[in-house]
């Protein structure tokens, strides 16, 4: 099933707003000319944007808003004036029929707890849970899952996730089956916390799936390229995210100085500038922009908010191709399989 994709972008998101936001979905409309948007925020300051961008202009419509929902916003607040934000505004675009997802890049806990309220959880899902593509020494990037909605997780909301991820990953990175693996302390099957083992006993046993368990994963293999989707709990797995990239930033630092610590070395850089330029390319986290939150009734994702306009057109991108291959239904039929090879 091809979609035609129509993107609602909160405009007022990020830490750079309307300019940044629009000249990314400009820069991604370049690359895919059949997108069409709704843009969402102040009118004037998005006509003032489209002036430097005449191929986005033509294929937008506007919707007019002053709310903007802050970083300091707690959910709750957010909730509360949902109808007069961008980000609500956006979200109530797909809820409606009118977008077939939306992209935001302001506050994360404000975009969960509205696009969960406005879009509810797909059938058979307890809990969304935010996906996101990150890179690895192997062919493909790995999908990481849950990084931040829920702290807390039961057996069944893993296994959950790990369906969902499987899914993500056939439409992200074209995989026929996935490889899918529960992140531990340990690779025994006697290790970890009730619940991982739990999922994991789930997961041997389940059917009928387009995945292949791969058991469990500790967190010195994530960027291996060993598995191709890898799940947990919000609590461990925002833990992970924020370490991974602040080891990045670590490497990409730690190279900087050295290169640019005495004459010798600014001449090393200049003979090893090709490698050192695609390791900057492959740790650079505009390149992988863009977390979706898998289970609700519609597609949302959320960009960084330091996103270049490159990252916010990655994250259009994916988006679109979500809305296009038609997430939410490939989503929908792996869930159906397993509870009926459950059943069974």
């Amino acid at each position: 099933m091809s979609l035609t994709p129509r993107i609602a972008i909160d405009a007022m998101g990020g830490d750079v707003g309307v300019r940044m936001m629009l000249a990314g979905a400009a820069m991604a409309r370049h690359k895919h000319d059949g997108l069409r948007f709704i843009l969402v925020g102040d009118e004037g300051q998005i006509k003032a944007a489209l002036e430097n961008h005449p191929n986005l202009r033509a294929a937008s419509d506007i919707i007019h808003t002053d709310g903007v929902v802050t970083g300091e916003d707690k959910p709750s607040q957010a909730i509360r004036k949902a109808k007069s934000t961008s980000m609500g505004l956006a979200i109530d675009a797909v809820k409606r029929g009118d977008a077939g997802g939306a992209v935001s890049a302001g506050n994360t806990g404000a975009l969960m707890a509205m696009a969960k309220l406005a879009l509810r959880t797909m059938p058979g899902i307890d809990r969304p849970a935010l996906a996101a593509l990150l890179p690895t020494l192997g062919d493909n990037d790995v999908v990481m899952l849950d990084l931040g909605a829920n702290t807390e997780c039961d057996a069944n909301n893993l296994v959950q996730f790990a369906v969902m991820g499987a899914a993500y990953a056939r439409t992200a990175m074209g995989l026929e089956r996935p490889r899918v693996a529960l992140l531990n302390i340990g690779t025994e099957e006697l290790k970890g916390t009730d619940e991982i083992r739990d999922a994991a006993a789930l997961l041997r046993e389940a059917h009928g799936l387009p995945m292949q368990f791969a058991g469990f994963i500790e967190g010195d293999k994530l960027s291996r390229g060993d598995v191709d989707v890898i799940v947990h709990d919000g609590f461990s797995g925002n833990i992970a995210l924020k370490t991974i990239e602040g080891t990045a930033r670590f490497v990409t630092d730690l190279l900087r100085r050295a290169f640019t610590s005495s004459t010798r070395s600014k001449i090393g850089f200049l003979i090893s500038r090709p490698a050192t330029e695609l390791l900057r390319h492959h740790l650079d986290p505009n390149n992988h922009n863009g977390a979706v939150f898998l289970g609700l009734n519609g597609v949302v994702l959320k960009s960084h908010g330091s996103a270049d306009a490159k990252g916010v057109a990655n994250c259009v991108h994916l988006c679109a191709e979500l809305i296009e291959k038609d997430i939410t239904r490939q989503v929908t039929e792996d869930l159906a399989n397993f509870r009926r090879g459950d059943a069974a």
